[in-house]
């Protein structure tokens, strides 16, 4: 036999960093699981999987904690290093949200005025974008719900996604004191003209899944509710039987009014049921398992590379104003959104804010009496 006199050690290496203790299955709680990859058919294939990482907070929009961020680091590490898995699902618990960003009650009640311990959080965040662009297989965010906020950051890291068609899109930061700088100010300049961009970045206007289909910024919507009958039924919030309405394209647009409250009543009364949206990533992953592995991650590589310019461009410097601001807008907009059952909004009073700025009013408490709600 050829080269018979070389010695070769054929054991396989294990190249995982994390052990399990950053996965749990109880809220709040970053969870992992690798599921049998299937064919079309439905079968089971021996020895190949999807790998799926779930946030599982749903009382508190599936939105992250920090130990929820240290898990989705090491699930898509072990991915990354598990030859096992064909494709990452990235996706969470219920049919509300995907994810609504950080976790704002962490957020007020921790971070705001601790602007060092902040910057280690971003640090982690930062880690997590990392984790999912540079993920080892391809990723597909099955987006359940919301995607909004830091939600819809970590969502747009992703490779691909596939939405159900209930689930709204959107950034909240410049509302509670917080800058969309964990992606969305890096992404969708890349996906949108620049001034498209610049509207969904700074006015917190929530976009349909079949608008966000519509613009290319998600692979499919999918409709994920039933009516009494077993028919699928799309979203009644959002218009889908027209494009254009004197020269508008209103295709993916939500109703207003009266049509809105109707359509909101309507879907209250749907069934939940994922499998049509399941079986798009199900052929999703059978494409990916048909293909030249090495081919493959190359060609998400190069397309990948694209995000990434900006991203690791601003994401360093992002880190460090974002943990400044814990002391200023930040500490004012979420201790303002923590508090709203006691006061009823959610908001700060933003035109005696810019009236107490445009005075050369300090920040100090008695501008954040001013401008804060009080207790019902």
């Amino acid at each position: 036999m050829a080269l018979d006199w070389l010695v070769r050690d054929n054991e396989p290496k294990d190249h995982n960093l994390f052990s399990d203790q950053f996965f749990g299955t109880e809220p709040p709680c970053t969870m992992y699981e690798k599921k049998p990859l299937l064919d079309p058919k439905g079968n089971e294939v021996e020895g190949l999987y999807n790998a799926w990482i779930t946030l599982n907070n749903p009382t508190q929009y599936n939105s992250y904690t920090t130990q929820m961020v240290k898990g989705v680091i090491a699930g898509f590490h072990r991915a990354s290093m598990d030859k096992t898995v064909v494709a990452t699902i990235f996706t969470a618990v219920g049919d509300r949200a995907f994810c609504t960003g950080g976790n704002t009650k962490e957020y007020a009640e921790y971070y705001t005025l601790r602007p060092k311990d902040y910057a280690d959080y971003m640090d982690l965040f930062s880690n997590m974008v990392d984790g999912i662009i540079k993920c080892r297989t391809p990723v597909i965010c099955r987006c359940n719900g919301m995607r909004i906020a830091g939600g819809q950051e970590i969502g747009q890291a992703c490779d691909l996604t596939v939405a159900a068609d209930t689930a709204a899109f959107g950034q909240a930061g410049t509302r509670v004191g917080s800058t969309p700088d964990g992606g969305s100010s890096d992404f969708l300049p890349w996906n949108l003209t620049m001034e498209q961009a610049m509207w969904n970045c700074i006015s917190n206007v929530s976009w349909s899944a079949y608008k966000m289909e519509r613009l290319g910024l998600i692979t499919k919507a999918v409709p994920i509710k039933k009516g009494k009958d077993r028919n699928w039924v799309r979203d009644p919030r959002v218009v889908t039987d027209r494009y254009v309405d004197d020269g508008e394209i209103i295709y993916g647009e939500y109703k207003t009014g009266e049509e809105a409250k109707k359509a909101t009543e309507m879907l209250k009364a749907l069934e939940t049921d994922f499998s049509l949206l399941d079986n798009t990533i199900n052929n999703m992953t059978w494409t990916f398992a048909n293909v030249m592995p090495l081919c493959l991650m190359k060609t998400i590589e190069t397309i990948r590379i694209k995000k990434k310019f900006w991203w690791d461009n601003t994401k360093v410097h992002a880190m460090y104003w974002l943990a400044a601001n814990m002391n200023m807008e930040a500490w004012l907009g979420f201790n303002t959104f923590n508090t709203q059952k006691e006061t009823g909004s959610a908001v700060i009073d933003f035109l005696e804010y810019r009236r107490q700025i445009a005075k050369g009013h300090i920040y100090d408490d008695e501008l954040a009496e001013m401008v804060m709600p009080k207790p019902k």
